[in-house]
């Protein structure tokens, strides 16, 4: 355990800090600000219908990848950078959200762009695709299928299982050999039954369920902060005061506010993992740009919203935030100041929605890689059925493993998708530069934007489509 601390520690400070700001800085300077400047146009076109009913919606890709990006992260990961590294982590979760957006603008925007048409034609496409047609480096395509695989169908579910079952530590029958137990098993079966179906019932269910439990979870957590409202003033000066305690910061830098901060927003919000744009190659639109703003907003309902309620209501509250009380609990506390005992009862319900649609938005993400790896043809039925069975292991076995060793492989595994992301994107930036030029162009000549690859100059033995 000890050596995959030091890993984690020496990946995130100072590797992926410099990557993630060097990268989010670089793209938000070339592209404008496009996260902040066209926010109202990327609003509009989540809304915009697909050319057939048969294809995937900017909505419907939306809600996948926010499946994936709302979960757990937004209640336990806020609540445990807070109680182990301070308030001052939700500044540095605010700041790498805005500037974060870049780069989620360029690698959905590139999976579009790069995309795919199956048999039935349906698209599909993701990092693993933009690099090997654009760079014609299969086998770093390759690799990032792996850690792909190995952080949605492990790590992040690891730690999504743990994250559920420690939600029950509120409540007096809890034991602690038998209840781990209990919920990992029911958990594995309702994702192992759900899976079974395929893609299109993914689709569907995260249509109808994110919303729902985002917007409950919200108007919770907006009567919590009401309730608190005088102690407002107080927790901003709390949060940016220890954002910027620059002595305690670098006195503990791995367990500081910052680090934890970051750590805990990117887990939370994905922007320039390289996973949101497996959901976002599978939009039907008429021009790249479109799904790539559409995915700047589902960072922003992730960190500046979700992450932001779960934060304003813990700190508002006044209740204690210690290393005891990190995860589940330390929310549960909070929303019992105002809805006493019902208070945990709430936060498990919403657990249980925010774990279960993330499990399911993951799988989705790790066919797609699968199918890559299968020379671009998903694997046969017997192949899934027994890779489900050892994801759905995966799922009972997280909630029986120690916190610091899910946090710690969900990290690491993240991590290295992301090392192998960021890069290529800074690398093929200008493509998706080019690309928002068009788009704006268009825009300001009143007509709805269509892209061919020609009008910007790319290569048309590089993508199959958009010719």
């Amino acid at each position: 355990m000890q050596f995959f601390n030091q890993v984690d520690d020496i990946m995130y400070y100072p590797i992926l800090i410099i990557v993630l700001a060097a990268a989010g800085l670089y793209f938000t300077v070339r592209t404008r600000g496009v996260q902040v400047r066209l926010f109202g146009t990327a609003c509009k076109l989540i809304v915009e219908k697909p050319a057939s009913s048969q294809k995937v919606s900017s909505f419907q890709a939306l809600m996948v990848s926010t499946a994936s990006r709302v979960g757990t992260g937004n209640i336990v990961g806020v609540s445990t950078a807070i109680c182990l590294g301070g308030p001052g982590a939700c500044f540095w979760m605010w700041l790498m959200c805005i500037i974060g957006a870049s780069s989620a603008f360029i690698e959905s925007t590139l999976a579009q762009i790069f995309k795919q048409k199956d048999k039935n034609g349906h698209y599909f496409g993701g990092p693993a695709y933009y690099i090997e047609k654009a760079l014609k480096a299969p086998v770093i395509a390759g690799i990032f299928c792996v850690f792909l695989i190995a952080t949605y169908a492990f790590g992040f579910n690891l730690l999504c299982s743990y994250n559920l079952q420690d939600s029950f530590r509120a409540y007096s029958f809890y034991d602690p050999n038998l209840t781990p137990v209990i919920v990992g098993a029911v958990l594995a079966v309702a994702v192992g039954f759900c899976v079974m179906g395929g893609g299109k019932r993914i689709v569907r269910l995260t249509e109808k369920v994110v919303p729902v439990m985002g917007i409950a979870y919200v108007l919770i957590s907006l009567i919590i902060i009401f309730a608190h409202v005088m102690n407002i003033p107080q927790t901003f000066a709390a949060i940016f005061e220890d954002a910027f305690n620059f002595r305690a910061i670098f006195g503990g830098l791995s367990g500081s506010c910052m680090i934890l901060g970051i750590k805990r927003g990117l887990y939370s919000n994905e922007a320039g993992v390289g996973s949101a744009p497996n959901a976002s190659a599978s939009a039907d639109v008429t021009h790249p740009v479109k799904q790539g703003l559409v995915q700047t907003i589902s960072v922003y309902i992730d960190t500046m919203l979700l992450c932001t309620a779960t934060a304003l209501m813990c700190i508002s509250s006044g209740v204690a935030a210690n290393k005891e009380v990190s995860g589940a609990p330390y929310v549960q506390n909070a929303v019992s100041t105002v809805f006493g005992q019902a208070g945990p009862i709430f936060i498990t319900v919403a657990m249980v929605l925010f774990a279960f649609t993330t499990l399911i938005g993951n799988l989705y993400y790790v066919d797609n890689a699968l199918a890559y790896l299968n020379k671009k043809r998903i694997p046969s039925k017997l192949f899934m059925r027994i890779f489900y069975v050892c994801c759905v292991a995966v799922i009972f076995v997280g909630a029986l493993v120690p916190m610091d060793f899910a946090w710690t492989m969900a990290d690491i595994t993240m991590g290295g998708m992301t090392l192998i992301n960021i890069p290529c994107c800074v690398i093929l930036s200008g493509v998706a530069i080019k690309a928002l030029k068009d788009f704006e162009s268009q825009k300001k000549r009143r007509l709805n934007p269509v892209f061919h690859a020609k009008d910007i100059g790319l290569d048309s033995s590089k993508v199959e489509l958009w010719k």
